[in-house]
C-alpha cells in the first residue's frame, strides 16, 4: 500500500509542475492564467504569449506524463509483490490530477491533455498515436482544440476494447482506467462543452497574420 500512496504522491508532484505559467512568466512577463481563457495550458499559450512558448509548453507537459509513468516503472521493476498496472494507472491519474490541481501553483492549473497523451503514448503508442491524429483532423475541421480533445478522450476507451490488447509498460485491463481518465478530460472541459453547444466555442485561425 505504501508504494501506492508514494508513487501517487510523486506522480501528482510532477504534474503540478506547470510549464505554462513558467514560461509565460519567464517570456512575456505574465502569468498566463491572468490572460486569455484563464487556463494554464498549451492553447492558451498560444493566443497570449506565442507559438515558441506554446510548443514548449506542450512538448513539456506531455514530458511530465512521460517521466512520471518512467519512473513508476523502475519502481514497479524493483519492489516486488506489487501490482504493476495498477500502480501504472494511479500514477497516471495521479499526474494528470496534479497538472489540474497544481499543489505549487495554486492548485489552478490546466486540463490535463497533453499530460495524458504523455502517458497514453507510453501505455500503448499505438492507442496514443491513433488518439492524437483523430484530436488533429477534428481540430482542423472544426477549428476548436476542445472539440479535438474531448472526442479524442471519449475515444480512448473504445480503442481499448480493440487495439492492442498487449500493453508496453504492463499487462493489465485498462477500460476503467481510460474511462477514468477520459471522464477527467470531460470534466476539466465542461465549460468548453457548454459553449461548443451553444456556439460560442473560440475557434483557432490558421491565417497567417
Amino acid at each position: 500500500m505504501a508504494a501506492y500512496i508514494i508513487m501517487a504522491i510523486i506522480a501528482y508532484a510532477i504534474g503540478s509542475i506547470s510549464f505554462s505559467v513558467i514560461f509565460s512568466k519567464k517570456i512575456a512577463g505574465f502569468d498566463v492564467r491572468e490572460k486569455g481563457s484563464g487556463n494554464a495550458g498549451s492553447t492558451n499559450v498560444l493566443r497570449t504569449v506565442g507559438k515558441k512558448a506554446a510548443a514548449l509548453t506542450l512538448v513539456c507537459d506531455i514530458l511530465k506524463g512521460i517521466v512520471a509513468i518512467l519512473i513508476v516503472v523502475i519502481v514497479g521493476n524493483i519492489v516486488s509483490d506489487i501490482d504493476r498496472a495498477l500502480l501504472v494507472q494511479i500514477a497516471s491519474i495521479a499526474v494528470v490530477v496534479g497538472h489540474t490541481f497544481p499543489v505549487f501553483f495554486g492548485f489552478k492549473g490546466g486540463k490535463g491533455v497533453a499530460t495524458s497523451l504523455g502517458v497514453l503514448l507510453l501505455i500503448n503508442w499505438q492507442i496514443g498515436l491513433i488518439c492524437l491524429v483523430f484530436a488533429l483532423v477534428i481540430i482542423v475541421l472544426t477549428r476548436m482544440v476542445s472539440a479535438g480533445s474531448v472526442l479524442a478522450a471519449v475515444l480512448f476507451p473504445v480503442l481499448t476494447l480493440f487495439v492492442g490488447q498487449e500493453y508496453y509498460i504492463v499487462s493489465g485491463n485498462y477500460f476503467i482506467f481510460s474511462v477514468i481518465m477520459a471522464l477527467i478530460v470531460a470534466f476539466n472541459h465542461r465549460t468548453n462543452i457548454s459553449r461548443i453547444l451553444n456556439g460560442t466555442e473560440n475557434k483557432l485561425s490558421f491565417k497567417k497574420k
